[in-house]
């Protein structure tokens, strides 16, 4: 009961998460010629990372629905999600808003380690 209760709270968690991220990308809804400070969402480099993110967090939200993922699992996976939002927002940031081929490719490089730990936690 403890661990349905457990599992239920993170899947709330998860939900919150994605709805911020959500909320925080629509907010630069406007912004195709974005100058200094300002992320341009429209850039091919971006949507391809952020649709990488979104997959991962699907997976991680449907791993601790299915009961495949313990509490403690999820929240390291979440960490390590966090940790490559957080990152490509430290790049765009250095870009004038977009990403550069080279940091795509790193981030595309720390989004294929999280992957592989989030199919490692969830067939262990």
């Amino acid at each position: 009961m403890i661990n349905k209760i457990a599992n239920s709270l993170l899947v709330l968690a998860v939900g919150g998460l994605m709805l911020a991220g959500s909320a925080a990308a629509q907010n630069n809804s406007n912004t195709s010629g974005a100058g200094a400070g300002v992320d341009d969402p429209n850039h091919p480099r971006v949507n391809q990372i952020n649709q990488r993110e979104q997959n991962q967090q699907n997976r991680i939200a449907n791993g601790i629905k299915n009961d495949k993922l313990t509490p403690g699992q999820a929240a390291r996976l979440e960490k390590g999600q966090q940790r490559l939002v957080n990152n490509e927002k430290k790049d765009m940031a250095a870009n004038n808003g977009h990403l550069t081929k080279k940091d795509q490719r790193q981030l595309n490089r720390e989004a294929n380690r999280q992957s592989r730990k989030i199919y490692k936690d969830k067939h262990e």
